[in-house]
């Protein structure tokens, strides 16, 4: 199957099951500094292709700026966070689940 990524709009969710893929996408845009979900794992790696612009990442005990242009890989059961700075985030999200499974944290 195949899919225009112009057809999964920003900040849509696509979980893999519904176009027959291993894998689940979130395409993220945010442009408020500040903003970013709150603490959380999966039971599976998650990807963050960035965009462009940039977010203060809280992975583990580690803080990290992440940046355009940047790829970031997240281990399974690793909590993570992160929070949108100025100039606002554009990334894909790629889940290493046909479907989102999140517990949060706080």
């Amino acid at each position: 199957m195949t899919i225009q990524i112009a057809d999964v709009a920003r900040d849509e969710n696509l979980e893999g099951y519904l176009i027959g893929s291993p894998v689940s996408i979130i395409r993220e845009y945010a442009a408020a500094a500040g903003s970013g979900p709150r603490l959380h794992r999966h039971p599976y790696a998650e990807t963050f292709i960035i965009h462009q612009g940039s977010a203060l990442f809280t992975v583990g005990e580690e803080r990290l700026v992440a940046v355009g242009g940047q790829i970031l890989v997240l281990p399974a059961l690793v909590s993570h966070r992160f929070e949108v700075l100025d100039g606002g985030y554009e990334a894909t999200h790629v889940h290493a689940n046909e479907r989102f499974i999140t517990e949060w944290l706080e």
